[in-house]
């Protein structure tokens, strides 16, 4: 079965950097687009960047745009964000994603805390 495990997650302070990585298994990895989302308390689940399957085209949200970057290895099938200069709103549950045969299937989710 479709399998996706987030890590990385953290507190951290303003400014500061994480990188987030996401395990898959269970499906062919270098054939699906990867997407990772968050979701801050109170707020609905929100796409925070795409990368492609074939070309590895990545796509990101504005609210994060210049300050991430989402990449794969596909030797070890696993999906990256990396992120820089974050900020007390970038404060969420950050999860990995990916459809497969149809239905969208979430990781557990990684804890990202921004706070000084």
């Amino acid at each position: 079965q479709v399998q996706l495990v987030e890590s990385g997650g953290g507190l951290v302070q303003p400014g500061g950097s994480l990188r987030l990585s996401c395990a898959a298994s269970g499906f062919t990895f270098s054939i699906y687009a990867m997407s990772w989302y968050r979701q801050a308390p109170g707020k609905e689940r929100e796409l925070v960047a795409t990368i492609g399957n074939t070309d590895s085209r990545t796509n990101y949200a504005d609210s994060m745009k210049g300050r991430i970057t989402i990449s794969r290895d596909k030797a070890k099938n696993t999906v990256y964000l990396q992120m820089n200069n974050l900020k007390p709103e970038d404060t969420a549950v950050y999860y990995c994603s990916v459809v497969w045969r149809g239905l969208r299937y979430w990781g557990q989710g990684t804890q990202v805390t921004v706070s000084s």
